[in-house]
């Protein structure tokens, strides 16, 4: 891999860090099914007190079934295959233009020094992160 696509995958790192962005990936729907098909059922069976004992066990069944499944964006970003590190390369690069860098350091001055640049950059990432590994972005708070 490239040192100017390690720079890049580096920057989008530090970028979705200092904004602590999460992702889960595809299977957040299971969760909800979960919740909303145990509190219909609870409903139909059990009347207002079933919606309530549905939901509630519907939610920790959701939960289980999707644990571990939200994770930081810096750890997705780095398990990423090298075509996927190439694409969000690509991406992040029609955003960047002709900036040239030497380093890292340089690279990461350049864009969060420049709040416009910066937002952009991370637009790209998030657009990147949701069209291509269809995945839901969080932040944490």
């Amino acid at each position: 891999m490239s040192q100017r696509i390690n720079d890049v995958m580096k920057l989008c790192c530090e970028l979705s860090a200092n904004q602590q962005i999460q992702t889960t990936v595809k299977n957040s729907g299971k969760g909800a099914a979960a919740a909303g098909g145990l509190a219909f059922a609870g409903g139909v069976f059990g009347g207002p007190l079933g919606i309530a004992v549905g939901g509630a066990v519907g939610g920790l069944l959701g939960c289980w079934l999707t644990s571990g499944q939200f994770k930081p964006l810096p750890q997705i970003l780095m398990e990423l295959s090298p075509q996927q590190q190439q694409k969000l390369y690509e991406d992040v690069m029609v955003v960047l233009g002709d900036i040239q860098w030497i380093d890292l350091v340089q690279l990461s001055a350049l864009v969060m020094g420049n709040a416009a640049l910066k937002q952009q950059v991370t637009s790209a990432l998030l657009g990147y992160v949701t069209k291509e590994l269809q995945a839901q972005v969080h932040y944490v708070d």
